[in-house]
């Protein structure tokens, strides 16, 4: 098999890695017809109108914080024994892939996640030339929107569930692509937006004049977050019925929902049973925790994301949305990438 990403191989492969993803999509997205999302079928369906969907569903799982071949899909030292040895037999493995050679290629967080929605590894600066600054825009059109332009998916359909030490990873929903963009943008499910959705129903119940002051000012501080200077619509009918049921469940303050990487795993799950999403990316993130403490909340973190794993493939064998009644695996895919 040729590695794409193998810059040796190139010259001898025509298809390069963002062709390839592309591609991969598209033969997900219409259950390997063969039809494509390039510019000719894309303008076509955009004069004819948007194609019903009926291809799987896909789940795209960042297996986050850097983390090591060793103690990931190393059969003798892995803290993810269910990824190693339960999921990956049922799949594909790539056991030595290796980050193409390309100027402004960066192996860090943000950059990797953009690479893994687009397909292209670009060097990315601050939206504002900050020196240090990490705010990243997708220059190219993403998964998510190549396949709601193409089909009839909404928004809450196509889902990022992000966690709450990388807020800046919230807007990776659309790219300043002139064809595509802010219309055929994923939504995000994250603590983040909770909390900006929660401060708005909280100004519509009856407050004191100085209860209300400081949920404005919540309010205004959550929103100071979203660097990108577009009109972003509020959450879909379904997505604030989504929020809630999650405030009826866990409450206003925050003590009662799960946290880090654990807490994805529950959005996940309640956003595969509420919502039905056609096309999700779970950005998993704790194993980062070892930047700041011992190495045991790395290896921890690893092994918090392979439960998550074992979580989200017994809620999809347990729905039938997601496995139909002839072919029990045919309607929903995950793949895993760090």
């Amino acid at each position: 098999m040729t590695n794409l990403d193998d810059p040796r191989q190139k010259r001898k492969c025509p298809l390069c890695r963002r062709s390839f993803l592309r591609v991969t999509a598209a033969a997900l997205a219409c259950g390997c017809t063969g039809l494509g999302l390039g510019p000719g079928n894309g303008m076509g369906a955009k004069a004819q109108g948007r194609l019903p969907y009926n291809g799987p569903n896909v789940i795209i799982v960042r297996f986050g914080g850097g983390v090591r071949r060793r103690e990931t899909i190393d059969p003798e030292h892995t803290y993810a024994p269910y990824l190693r040895h339960v999921l990956a037999p049922h799949g594909t493995l790539f056991t030595n892939m290796q980050m193409a050679e390309e100027h402004g290629a960066v192996p860090s967080h943000g950059e990797g996640t953009l690479y893994i929605l687009t397909g292209l590894y670009e060097e990315y600066k601050d939206v504002e030339g900050k020196a240090f600054g990490l705010r990243y825009e997708p220059k190219v059109p993403t998964l998510f929107e190549y396949l709601r332009r193409e089909y009839l998916i909404e928004p809450d359909e196509a889902l990022i569930i992000n966690g709450e030490d990388r807020q800046q990873e919230e807007f990776y929903t659309f790219s300043q692509h002139h064809l595509f963009g802010l219309d055929y943008r994923a939504e995000t499910v994250s603590l983040h937006r909770y909390k900006r959705w929660l401060a708005r129903q909280q100004l519509t119940e009856d407050r004191t004049p100085e209860e209300i002051a400081e949920i404005e000012k919540r309010l205004e501080e959550l929103g100071s977050v979203d660097y990108r200077k577009a009109d972003i619509p509020e959450e879909t009918p379904r997505l604030q019925e989504f929020w809630r049921e999650w405030r009826t469940h866990y409450g206003d303050e925050g003590f009662k929902n799960p946290r880090g990487d654990r807490l994805l795993t529950e959005l996940s799950i309640r956003a595969l049973r509420r919502l039905r999403p056609r096309l999700m990316m779970i950005n998993y993130q704790d194993p980062d925790y070892v930047h700041w403490g011992n190495s045991s909340h790395y290896t921890r973190g690893i092994s918090v994301i392979d439960h998550g794993l074992q979580e989200l493939v017994t809620a999809i064998n347990g729905d039938p949305f997601y496995q139909g009644t002839d072919h029990p695996r045919d309607r929903a895919r995950l793949w895993a990438g760090q």
